[in-house]
């Protein structure tokens, strides 16, 4: 019995070249995301991860007694949480945090990347 086998030979014309080319520039760069749209997605990552860590430094401000020395109040409060939400903030700038704020970027830049993409013809 004879079996015969359908190959197909890969286009080696120049168009197919400068497609790849393309593909090649869009996976390196970010997927074609202009560096505003990158330091958007870092912002809104590292502002995200904040305000987590500020909501965990919140819980876990409730569950330490008061500060008898200082004599609590409503001003002390409202300090309190302006004081942890700039803790939040400093800790995610400087790269330390939780790490979400790396993952979320990464994410959101891949997202973005595939809106972009779907503008390259894959099939010429």
């Amino acid at each position: 019995m004879d079996v015969i086998g359908t190959t197909t030979i890969p286009d080696t014309s120049d168009a197919a070249a400068v497609k790849a080319r393309q593909l090649q520039r869009q996976s390196q760069s970010g997927g074609g995301l202009s560096e505003k749209q990158r330091l958007q997605a870092k912002k809104v990552s590292q502002d995200f991860e904040a305000l987590v860590v500020g909501m965990m430094l919140k819980s876990m401000r409730e569950t330490v007694g008061k500060d008898k020395l200082t004599g609590g109040g409503h001003g002390e409060d409202v300090y309190r949480s302006m004081l942890d939400q700039e803790y939040a903030a400093v800790s995610v700038k400087n790269g330390g945090g939780l790490g979400l704020a790396k993952m979320i970027e990464k994410d959101i830049i891949r997202q973005e990347s595939r809106k972009i993409a779907p503008k390259i013809d894959h099939h010429e």
